[in-house]
């Protein structure tokens, strides 16, 4: 499993989703068996293998997230600066074609979420400001084509 970058913030509601499909999900689940277990017959019995099933899916989920904490690397906020796009940077960019700007913070693929206007660092746009500075425009290729891009701030 690869590496995954992310806040504190970010690693700390992962810990709760953990602990929330623990705690609350598994005994549900497990109490839906038992009770569809309590109806007889197994073989034809629907609830039960519904509830198997939601069983293996629950656990399958919880090992991922597992898994995604255990190569976790909590990001030092304290280290960042705003000489060059980096992970945790607000950009706002200007698309040179249409003199739109917009704005992004650049975070782990775990947190993203472009509601919040966060984008992951492994996306294109992303991958091509990393990097570079105030006042520099970057080509990026992206699923519309080759688009330029000037750097217009950088902000924490």
């Amino acid at each position: 499993m690869a590496i995954t970058y992310m806040t504190k913030e970010g690693y700390k509601k992962k810990m709760d989703e953990i602990a929330y499909l623990e705690n609350v999900k598994r005994p549900e689940i497990s109490r839906a068996i038992a009770e569809a277990r309590d109806k007889g017959d197994l073989s034809e019995n629907a609830e039960y293998d519904a509830a198997k099933e939601a069983q293996g899916m629950l656990e399958m989920k919880i090992s991922q997230l597992k898994d995604l904490v255990a190569n976790a690397r909590i990001l030092d906020e304290t280290k960042l600066n705003t000489d060059e796009v980096q992970i945790l940077n607000r950009v706002k960019i200007k698309n040179i074609a249409n003199n739109m700007v917009m704005e992004y913070t650049i975070v782990a693929d775990s947190e993203a979420n472009l509601r919040e206007k966060k984008i992951a660092s492994s996306t294109p746009i992303a991958q091509g400001l990393l990097g570079h500075k105030v006042g520099e425009v970057v080509e990026i290729k992206a699923p519309a084509g080759m688009m330029k891009f000037e750097i217009v701030e950088i902000s924490l």
